[in-house]
């Protein structure tokens, strides 16, 4: 006959072989980008680079301007200082559109592949799906 104690190992060990089957089951799939080369290979990259140049030189002219009307040295580094935050700031809205673009490519191929997380493919040090070809793929078809 079986004994309460080996009825209690064998039950333990099925709990715990269920609950490795679950935990594999619902373990999640790990995907990963180069989003450096993504943002490159964007349709509109080189587009928004040429815009982000002309809209800098023309903050730099700004600034050069005013700084040379300005003979307070504290003032000119204030002028300086608010033309660069104008040109992050302008920077920003125009990348924005471009990393809408690439958010929803990356999650419209991860749904795609069943992929639940993914990751900067310098993070990873071993395995995860690379999936930036499959990105890139997705922001050139719009």
């Amino acid at each position: 006959m079986f004994s309460t104690k080996k009825i209690a190992i064998c039950a333990a060990a099925a709990s715990l072989l269920a609950l490795l089957a679950a935990g594999t089951a619902f373990a999640d799939v790990i995907g990963c980008v180069n989003p450096q080369r993504i943002m490159f290979q964007h349709p509109k990259f080189e587009q928004v680079q040429k815009q982000i140049k002309t809209m800098t030189e023309k903050k730099q002219n700004e600034a050069k301007t005013a700084i040379d009307k300005e003979k307070d040295d504290k003032k000119k580094a204030q002028i300086y200082q608010k033309k660069r935050q104008e040109a992050a700031q302008e920077e920003a809205k125009l990348m924005e559109p471009l990393f809408k673009d690439i958010n929803l490519a990356v999650r419209t191929v991860a749904n795609a592949k069943k992929i639940n997380v993914v990751v900067d493919k310098d993070a990873v040090f071993f395995g995860g799906i690379d999936i930036t070809d499959a990105v890139v793929t997705e922001l050139k078809k719009k």
